[in-house]
């Protein structure tokens, strides 16, 4: 049986492995990736064209996370000519304090301001507003999820580091040695390992005393528009009592603008998924009320899954020499090179601590 020696191993080829053994290649070492699907695969959460870099946050610690994202995202640089963020503005509204979130971005640095609904919808006539106003960023838009992926996967191979597509971690082990990793064709013996495996990590790390993760399938959709002019992503906090989650949404250039609601899908099994669009009509009775610039008809369904915790919070920490980022409940993705770079920290510096609220228990 074959048996491997490496510093650290990652487990998971998503945003976040892959963003994580960058971040380790960047502090010179050569991490080996094991992802059980081939390279593209749509079985987890980081598949597709766009996701929404929104910056509307209050918290702390999100913010210092964001701002060390931001850090990432422009060391990656420009991707086929093109950034990777494509800041096109953030457009927030609905039953949520903006005025708070405006203070909390205004003390980083990012811009915000408060809008009137009629200069709202003067500057977005595909899009009608709740409220008085609206707070719009210009640092915030959208983040090209394919393109990402594929410049972390050349970032890692030119810095020394390896992917192996289409190779499941069986079991991991923690040894008074090490970490061992069961893979199909033999043994792998690292120092530390890094776990970001999505919907599977549970069963990966049944003992490590995570929090109860839910994975769910959700239905987010292409709308396509019907008017000419500009969009920009959007939160929509609705009244519960209308509709089920708050909404989202963004363009995506070729595919047309991106609706969903924020964590309601039904409860999966990762392994078996059913791929079973929920709630469409009620997201096409929302675009036909609050989008007059989309079809509501055109509805282009697509799955995805979320991972999360209860309260929506990550899980960012170490245990021994097993390092976890897990449950990042379908907001995690704009965050990935920030994440990436704590999770780097946990792998270096045992004494290393993320923020309070991303700690296990």
């Amino acid at each position: 049986m074959r048996a491997e020696a490496v510093e650290v191993a990652v487990i998971g080829g998503g945003v976040m492995g892959l963003a994580t053994a960058w971040e380790l290649c960047r502090r010179g070492l050569k991490p080996i990736v094991f992802e059980r699907f081939a390279r593209g695969h749509r079985e987890g959460a980081s598949h597709g064209a766009t996701r929404n870099f929104n910056n509307a946050y209050a918290e702390e610690h999100y913010l210092d996370l964001l701002v060390r994202a931001r850090e990432g995202w422009y060391a990656l640089g420009d991707v086929d000519g093109e950034p990777l963020l494509r800041l096109h503005g953030l457009v927030t509204h609905g039953e949520v304090d903006l005025a708070s979130i405006e203070r909390a971005l205004h003390a980083r640095g990012i811009h915000a301001t408060l809008l009137s609904a009629a200069e709202a919808a003067t500057r977005w006539p595909g899009m009608r507003v709740d409220g008085d106003a609206v707070l719009f960023s210009r640092d915030a838009g959208v983040a090209r999820a394919a393109a990402t992926l594929r410049e972390l996967e050349r970032r890692i191979v030119a810095s020394g580091g390896e992917i192996r597509w289409e190779t499941p971690v069986l079991h991991v082990d923690e040894t008074d040695a090490g970490v061992t990793l069961t893979l199909p064709d033999g043994m792998l013996r690292a120092e530390v390992a890094v776990v970001a495996s999505g919907a599977w990590t549970t069963r990966m790390l049944p003992g490590i005393g995570l929090p109860r993760l839910t994975v769910t399938e959700e239905s987010p959709a292409h709308f396509a528009p019907t008017t000419p002019g500009d969009w920009p992503s959007f939160n929509h906090y609705v009244d519960p009592d209308r509709y089920p989650a708050t909404v989202y949404g963004m363009p995506t250039p070729g595919e047309g603008i991106k609706v969903g609601f924020h964590r309601v899908g039904d409860e999966v099994d990762p392994d078996a998924r059913p791929y079973r669009a929920t709630h469409l009509d009620a997201l096409a009775d929302y675009v036909r009320e609050w989008m007059p610039g989309l079809d509501p008809a055109s509805a282009a369904p697509i799955s995805c899954t979320y991972t999360s915790t209860e309260d929506g919070t990550f899980v960012l920490d170490r245990r021994g020499r097993i390092v976890v980022g897990a449950g990042f409940s379908g907001h995690g993705f704009k965050f990935a090179p920030g994440i990436g770079a704590v999770l780097a920290d946990l792998t270096l510096d045992p004494a290393a601590r993320a923020a309070p609220p991303f700690r296990l228990p």
